[in-house]
This record gives C-alpha cells, structure tokens and sequence, in this order.
C-alpha cells in the first residue's frame, strides 16, 4: 500500500481534530478532551522545541562550512537580508493598503471598547510594561540583546534565538577562517550531529497528524465561549486575512514563478505540511524543523538551507508585519484617531525594525505591536480590543511567515547553483586548455 505524503496524513489530522472538538462542545466532554487528548498535541510541540535550537546551531555551522569562503558567505547573507527585508517592507505596504480601503475600524461597535479593556485589563497592562520597557531602553539596546552573555541560559530560551543564531554564525565563520585542514575534525563532528538530530525529526513527524490533531481539537474547545467576540472582530478579523492570504497566495507565487528555477507546484507540495503546522502550532521555531526537511527534499543546496531557514527564524517576519500594520491603523480608526502620512511611514519603518527579532513562538509579537501602537500616538489600552483574536490570526500569520521562509531559500538557491555551475564550467574548460 503506498504511504500517504505528510501533508495529507497532517490534513487527516486537523480535520479529525476539528471533529473531536465540536463534538467535545456540543456534548459537554471538554474536560475529558483536556485532560486525554490535548497533552498529545503539548508533547508534540514540546518534542519540536526541543530540537529546535541544537538544530540551528549545527545547521548554520554546517551551511557555513560548506561555504568555498568568508566573501561567499557575506554574498550569501546580503542576499538572504535584502530578501527579507524588501519582502517585510512589501508586506507592511500590503497591510496598510488593505486596512485603509477596508476601513473595518469604523463598523466596529464602540460599546465593546470598554468591555474588553476590562477584560483583558491584565493582559493590556503587561503589554503595555513591557513596550514601556523597550522605549526606555537605549537605540542599540537590540544589539546589545543579540549578544548573549551565557551560552546555556541562551540555548535555553527559545525566545533567544537570535542570540544563538549570532553565535553559531561567528563559529562557523571562525571554523572556515583556520582553514579546511585545522578545522576538519569539527566539521566532521557537525555534520554526524547534523544527521543525527534530522533522524530525530524524522521520528518525531511520525507523530505529526497526532499532534496536529489533538492541538486542532483544543483550539475549538478554547474558542466555543467567545463566539459573540469573534463575531464582534469578525470585520477585523477578514482584514487581517484577506492581508495575509494576498501575501501567501498572490506573492509568494509570482516571486516563485519569476525568481526561482522550481515549479510553482514543486513549491506549494513542498511547503504544504510546514504551512499546516505552523497553523496548530503558531510557532516558526516548532516549524523549523519540517521546513527544512522539506527544502531538502525540494532539492535546495544544503548550505543554502542551513544558512536562510535558521536566520528566517528571527528576521524574516512577513505575517507578523503586516498583521502589525493592520492592527495600529484598526485600533486608531476605533478610536477616531486619523493617522497622517508621516504616521504611516511611522509604522513602516517601526514595524520592520521591531519585527526583526521577534520570538518565534505563540503571540512572540505583541508587545512589539504595543510598542508599535504608542510610538505612532495610539493609547496602549487599544490593545485590549485586538488581543482576544490574535490567537486564531497567528495560525495564519505563523503561516505566511514559515512559506516566507522558504520562498527566500528558493530564491537564493538559484543564484548558488548558477555560481555552481558557472565554477564547474570554468574547471572544465581550464583543465581542456592545459
């Protein structure tokens, strides 16, 4: 019998899980899917964040030390960083573009304001601490965070990534710095390592549609009690999607089809599986694991793969950006706050710079997003009317961000298999005239 793909054993999954957690609602059976079925779905992400960060560091060691030199690795990266950053400035545009004709701010009923600035007082007060926080600190108080001062704390905390992300890069540097010969018995400990831990991967997708499932029957048991609040956000909520869903379906593929040598549909089977666990996880760090695994299996170069994904991480955050976006001009239209041009640009300029950085994990970017909210005159309090749906919206945010990821290393495989080539050309006609 022939063995189904990953992505629909993980589709199987997510519709088996919504199953189970509408009949959890409608029967009342909501502590028994709790306390039976939701630990599976914990211990699946659990399983991925644990591999999450010794994955990093010995992909980006190995990528790096597959690298010919120090001047093709800075290629190499200034190509990943233009990606991402152009590619973080068009989402934020696409953002502010669709809320402003949109405009689901103005249908949105005023006397929700209050109650949900009640509700979620809490939430909205440790928000708003810590955006208080980040402006109080210094400019370059953000490289002063990617430095990190204790390697286990930082190796640790997955909300640390970047700092391990900077360690690993400054290793693999050092390593091709001494030369192949001092640093080959290293390199040769990487990639054992490397192989190692993408078996334990494999094992652990062997519980995917599992996990997928018991985490897609949680979010409707979690959900049901608010369904007057999504109704209330329900405007808002399609703002944000049809934002996201122009990103991921209209983008990504025109960027494919005119950037990349891989098939459009290559692509889409590829990114599949990734995209359906980043929307139960809404994690990109859980996701990193599986994208890699399925660009390798897209045929992309290994340093490629090694040096684009782990980076994506913590710098590419398309979803998030325009989520963001979206999120500042609604709170102000709720408010009757008119943004001006110069404010939009605000928001353009904050939101890239903030999002780079941002913990790849559940809800990593709101208090970024409150930051974001005060820099541009929008009380902190506005959060309050967003924060119960960006849960549901980070499946989808998460989304976009883990393709973007992959879209990037699809465009910088092309132009490393040119380079390929034209070396392997050379060679050959060097070695025809001697």
């Amino acid at each position: 019998m022939k063995k189904l793909p990953l992505y629909i054993t993980i589709l199987i999954g997510m519709l088996v899980g919504t199953g189970l957690g509408f009949w959890a609602v409608t029967g009342g059976w909501e502590h028994l899917l709790t306390e039976w079925i939701k630990p599976w779905g914990t211990i699946f992400i659990r399983l991925l964040r644990l591999v999450a960060v010794p994955l990093v560091v010995v992909s980006l060691i190995s990528g790096i030390t597959n690298l010919s030199d120090t001047k093709h690795l800075s290629r190499m990266g200034l190509k990943t960083l233009g990606i991402y950053l152009s590619t973080t400035v068009f989402a934020i545009v696409i953002g502010l573009v669709v809320v402003n004709l949109i405009r689901p701010g103005e249908v949105f009923p005023r006397e929700k304001t209050a109650e949900f600035r009640s509700r979620y007082e809490q939430s909205v007060s440790e928000k708003a601490t810590a955006a208080e926080n980040m402006r109080e600190d210094s400019p370059l108080q953000f490289f002063v965070d990617m430095v990190p001062e204790n390697v286990v704390r930082s190796a640790g905390d997955n909300s640390a990534m970047l700092q391990i992300v900077l360690l690993s890069i400054a290793f693999g540097i050092a390593m091709v710095a001494v030369g192949r010969e001092r640093a080959a018995p290293v390199k040769k400990l990487v990639e054992s390592l490397n192989e190692i831990i993408l078996k334990i991967i494999g094992y652990v997708m062997k519980l995917a549609p599992l996990g997928v499932m018991a985490l897609m029957a949680d979010l409707i048991v979690g959900f049901a009690g608010d369904s007057d609040l999504l109704l209330a956000l329900g405007y808002y909520a399609l703002t944000v999607v049809i934002g996201l869903c122009v990103i991921l379906l209209v983008c990504y593929p025109l960027i494919i089809r005119f950037f990349t040598d891989i098939r459009l549909p290559d692509y889409v089977r590829a990114v599949l599986p990734v995209q359906m666990l980043a929307f139960t996880s809404c994690s990109s760090a859980a996701c990193l694991p599986v994208n890699i695994e399925q660009m390798r299996r897209l045929g992309l170069p290994h340093n490629v793969i090694s040096f684009v994904l782990p980076t994506g991480v913590t710098v590419n955050m398309n979803g998030t950006s325009c989520y963001h976006a979206i999120a500042t001009v609604f709170v102000a239209q709720v408010m009757g706050i008119e943004l001006s041009l110069a404010q939009m640009l605000s928001i353009v300029v904050l939101t890239t710079v903030s999002s780079i950085g941002t913990p790849g994990i559940p809800s990593g970017g709101m208090a970024v997003l409150t930051l974001v909210l005060v820099s541009v005159g929008i009380p902190a309090e506005g959060i309050a009317m967003i924060i119960a749906m960006d849960r549901p919206l980070d499946m989808l945010i998460t989304a976009v961000n883990v393709s973007g990821d992959a879209m990037a290393a699809c465009v910088v495989s092309r132009g490393e298999r040119s380079e390929s080539a034209e070396t392997v050309i050379s060679a050959h006609t060097n070695t025809e005239q001697s």
